[in-house]
């Protein structure tokens, strides 16, 4: 397996499981950790999430409906209790009329660049250095995922995939993976 130059690119932006729950749990703001939460913990893209409207969380069945994403298609994706919990506690104290995440004005859609802006404010206040965009929770949720034993295939669905091409980038990704496997030499009495 050759791991070239935009794999490794890939692997600087996968954080491990202690640096992200840093991250997600930086925010004192109910709003803002909530997002950032959401974001990886049903491995949205920037946009599906800011396109969620309130109906779009079906809380009795413990699931998020992401419509129109990229490529114009539908999926769900499970929603952690967890995470229901937090959304519940934010609603109650938000009350988003429209939109799930609102901005400043009610019924208006929050703005990817204060989205942008959260996420940068989160790592001032954990002092993570690495590069980071939004996407990097997606594509940490996806590593986490296969690292924690998930078949590919439903990787695939959850992240919207067309192609298993696409997700297969995380079997390269995954370096607890290849930290697991056993070194032949390690069996030789030399």
């Amino acid at each position: 397996m050759l791991i070239t130059n935009e794999k490794i690119d890939l692997l600087s932006f996968v954080h491990g499981k202690g640096e992200a729950i840093r991250t997600l749990a930086a925010h004192s703001n109910a709003k803002h950790k909530v997002m950032l939460s959401l974001l990886y913990s049903c491995g949205l893209r920037r946009s599906e999430l800011l396109e969620l409207k309130i109906n779009d969380i079906d809380s009795k069945r413990k699931l998020v409906i992401v419509r129109n994403s990229k490529n114009r298609k539908d999926r769900i994706v499970p929603l952690s209790d967890k995470i229901l919990w937090r959304l519940r506690e934010y609603y109650k104290q938000f009350k988003p009329q429209t939109w799930l995440f609102e901005g400043a004005k009610k019924g208006e859609k929050y703005s990817e660049g204060s989205l942008e802006g959260v996420l940068k404010q989160a790592l001032v206040k954990t002092g993570i250095k690495k590069p980071v965009s939004l996407h990097w929770l997606r594509h940490s949720y996806a590593t986490h995922l296969l690292e924690n034993g998930t078949d590919l295939r439903y990787i695939q669905e959850l992240l919207g995939h067309s192609s298993s091409k696409t997700t297969e980038i995380y079997t390269h990704v995954s370096t607890k993976s290849i930290q697991q496997i056993k070194s032949p030499f390690d069996d030789l009495d030399i």
